[in-house]
């Protein structure tokens, strides 16, 4: 059982940053009577940057209800301006319009996605997210559903071994597998600490100097939150949440993330492959012109003075569309 909600939550911490966030502002240009949504709420950075940019509406979601349960301050501080919304950003549409669909979902003028695991969570050892801390092997975003813990403990070897290349790109997943059946059959696995230590005895050292743990706990974070398919609906979701002049602005942190955004945005904005002229739908009169435009060519990455401030935005990237019709 997960400890008490209130007993949990901490202030955002002094170090948190949010990511490229002259480059998202400037990207998104909140305007003054604009309304705006921050898919990944977080602690809250980028949502204050809007609501101090310009006179606006910012809708703010998050899965994590300790993040909820922050915001709260922030909604005081800017009184009518700032909605705070619990749930997934993949289900945006539902959340935007209410349990029972009573409410429309406004259009919007700006969407920011920040994906992955938040900073706090990553600094809290009793969430699980990372083995810098020893603590329970946790990782649920929303406190919810199965833990990292019964997934090691319980999934056949083969499964966790598709797990570990897929998600965590981890060349000696079967390796890594075989290791962690043959350790929870001693006794359960249990904490952050030994999961990371099984893992790192089953891999050689990395020679760029990269935790041996690094791959599996990421592809085991992925899975128990299912954050690939939240971003692939989230993305649908988004685009058709924005107004003409609407723009979608996206960081993410690792390739299999990137992957998701840039073949959607491509898509969007009719960047795909050119058709075959031999392909009769290629031919056809009712192919209708791309809704949307690409802002970036390739992809925005953080300065020098950010990622040596801020370890944690070496790997960022930021793409970004705009709407161009209704």
């Amino acid at each position: 059982m997960s400890a008490p909600q209130d007993a949990a939550i901490r202030p955002v911490p002094a170090g948190h940053r949010p990511v490229m966030l002259a480059e998202v502002l400037e990207t998104l240009a909140p305007r003054d009577g604009g309304a705006y949504l921050d898919g990944t709420f977080g602690g809250g950075g980028y949502t204050t940057a809007i609501l101090e940019a310009a006179a606006c509406t910012v809708w703010a979601v998050d899965r994590d209800p300790d993040a909820i349960a922050r915001g709260a301050a922030l909604a005081a501080r800017f009184p009518g301006r700032l909605h705070l919304v619990e749930g997934r950003f993949g289900d945006l549409l539902a959340l935007l319009e209410g349990p029972r669909g009573e409410g429309h979902a406004p259009p919007l003028d700006g969407i920011v996605f920040d994906l992955g695991v938040s900073s706090f969570q990553i600094d809290q050892p009793e969430r699980g997210f990372s083995f810098r801390f020893d603590g329970p092997l946790d990782m649920r975003m929303e406190r919810a559903g199965p833990s990292a813990a019964e997934l090691v403990n319980t999934l056949p070897e083969r499964e966790l071994a598709d797990i570990l290349w897929e998600l965590g790109e981890e060349r000696h997943s079967r390796r890594v597998a075989r290791a962690i059946v043959a350790a929870r059959a001693e006794a359960p696995i249990e904490t952050t600490g030994r999961l990371a230590e099984i893992v790192r005895g089953a891999v050689p050292r990395d020679p760029s100097g990269i935790d041996g743990a690094t791959r599996s706990f990421q592809a085991l974070r992925l899975k128990v939150n299912d954050e690939l398919g939240e971003v692939e609906r989230g993305l649908a979701a988004a685009a058709s949440l924005l107004a003409p002049g609407g723009r979608l602005v996206v960081v993410s942190f690792h390739s299999l993330e990137d992957r998701i955004v840039k073949r959607f945005l491509r898509d969007a904005t009719g960047r795909a492959p050119s058709a075959s002229r031999h392909d009769p739908a290629a031919l056809r009169p009712d192919r209708r012109p791309a809704a949307f435009r690409l802002l970036t060519g390739s992809a925005l990455r953080p300065g020098a003075a950010e990622t040596s401030a801020n370890p944690r935005a070496r790997s960022a990237r930021l793409r970004a569309m705009e709407r161009l019709a209704a």
